[in-house]
């Protein structure tokens, strides 16, 4: 048994604040009965919770989150050696898989849906969905590395699609760049980084397209907002 606005809130409904509103104002029935009790709990099984006279079913809503993913974990549901997987970070009822993925020992920026027509759009090549990384790697890079890199780089019998590069901090031992590519090989821009002679010591994805990371701490979630979704689908649509 749960509170009737904490159901409403893990339904992706609103927020549980937004609840407790919509709940005394007669909007929310359970069991085809108006409650306006905040105290109210119900049995997420057994019971039938209406908004706006509209069933609410767990497994019909999509829930779509933002995970600032930490290093030394796998964007995995199943882990064959007992590593840390990204589902140790977060604790939803519904069932999510992640929009591509980021490398063990990458951080940052990692979308997970139960979405799976927005995951295939955001994650198929065609759209050429933008992703934005910082990397410190050892060394500078010149001018002509630097140009090089921005129209592709041959790694592995393939060559990479034209990305934007520019070095954000350097004292000559290291650098720290910021990078964009449309792509999403495996462990490609550590690859790309390479190809140039200088080793990435450390990745971290900070936005896809203009949705960023932000200030959310490193192995904290939060649940993207209408507007965010919204710009999601628009930028696959824009792309396709």
């Amino acid at each position: 048994m749960i509170r009737l606005q904490k159901f409403l809130a893990d339904c992706g409904i609103c927020s549980r604040r937004k609840a407790e509103e919509y709940i005394l104002s007669g909007k929310v029935k359970v069991n085809n009965n108006i409650v306006t009790e905040l105290g109210t709990k119900v049995d997420e099984i057994k019971d039938k919770v209406y908004f706006n006279d509209k069933l609410v079913n767990i497994e019909d809503i999509k829930v779509y989150i933002m995970l600032n993913k930490p290093e030394g974990c796998v964007t995995t549901a199943k882990e064959q050696f007992n590593r840390k997987t990204v589902f140790d970070y977060i604790n939803i009822k519904e069932r999510v898989v992640p929009v591509g993925r980021l490398d063990y020992d990458t951080s940052g920026l990692l979308l997970l849906t139960n979405d799976g027509d927005l995951t295939y759009k955001l994650t198929h090549p065609k759209h050429s969905i933008k992703k934005v990384y910082i990397a410190k790697v050892y060394g500078v890079p010149n001018k002509k590395k630097l140009d090089t890199f921005k129209k592709g780089i041959i790694i592995n019998g393939y060559k990479t699609l034209p990305s934007n590069i520019e070095i954000l901090q350097n004292d000559n031992k290291y650098s720290v760049l910021k990078i964009s590519i449309s792509e999403g090989k495996n462990r490609q821009i550590r690859k790309m980084c390479e190809a140039i002679g200088h080793r990435v010591i450390s990745l971290k994805r900070i936005a896809i397209e203009k949705l960023s990371i932000g200030n959310l701490k490193i192995g904290e979630y939060r649940y993207l907002n209408k507007d965010e979704v919204k710009y999601l689908k628009k930028i696959c649509e824009k792309n396709g």
